[in-house]
């Protein structure tokens, strides 16, 4: 039977079921949960909108889009958002989806940190960012219904969220920092990596090859 949550469906096709014991296996309860309320608070957003999107695929870029912070999947050599992106991608082949809706998630899950440009692209990909932002920043917060939030929480519990996610994001990104250039994470490092410091794009032009 489907499930439903502050009705909203879960989606329950081959692929979708995959995309969650994958994401179940791989990342702490804590990331799990969260990407689960992505998915439903950005589904909320789009029935509020009224916007036409594909559930499946806003579910799998909802479930990966933090997998690069997790253990089995984060690399050093390039931002978390592209880890999950690319593991998303491969993934969604692997199942028979290619072309533009493979595309799309891998743009949602990339752009899910950067302000604004996401949300002027196609619904499967401004509504992960929407999700994101409702349930770690609570912009949109009042978009949806206090009896929808605590469908959405009681399902998804976040306990001490706001202290758990800054240290699962601290966790995933502490040892490429370099990746942090131009991004919003650059702020979680300065709070909680004693020895970093940000790179400054004023002198990253100033120290340049160019003489002038």
């Amino acid at each position: 039977m489907t499930e439903e949550i502050a009705g909203v469906k879960i989606p329950d096709s081959t692929l979708a079921r995959a995309a969650t014991e994958l994401v179940r296996d791989a990342a702490s309860p804590l990331l799990f949960d969260h990407s689960r309320r992505v998915f439903l608070f950005g589904s909320l957003r789009g029935q509020q909108e009224g916007l036409r999107f594909d559930s499946e695929l806003l579910y799998v870029g909802a479930m990966f889009h933090d997998l690069g912070l997790t253990e089995r999947y984060r690399r050093t050599d390039q931002r978390f958002e592209i880890d999950g992106a690319d593991e998303a991608r491969d993934f969604l082949h692997s199942h028979g989806v290619t072309g533009t809706a493979a595309d799309q998630v891998w743009t949602a899950i990339a752009l899910h940190t950067t302000p604004e440009i996401p949300l002027r692209l196609a619904p499967e990909i401004a509504l992960v960012t929407r999700g994101v932002e409702l349930d770690v920043l609570g912009i949109g917060c009042h978009a949806v219904t206090d009896d929808q939030r605590a469908q959405v929480v009681a399902a998804h519990p976040r306990p001490d969220f706001k202290n758990r996610i800054l240290a699962a994001f601290t966790d995933g990104i502490k040892d490429r920092p370099e990746t942090t250039f131009g991004n919003i994470k650059a702020d979680v490092l300065e709070h909680f990596v004693p020895d970093f410091r940000r790179g400054d794009f004023v002198e990253v032009i100033k120290n340049s090859s160019w003489p002038e």
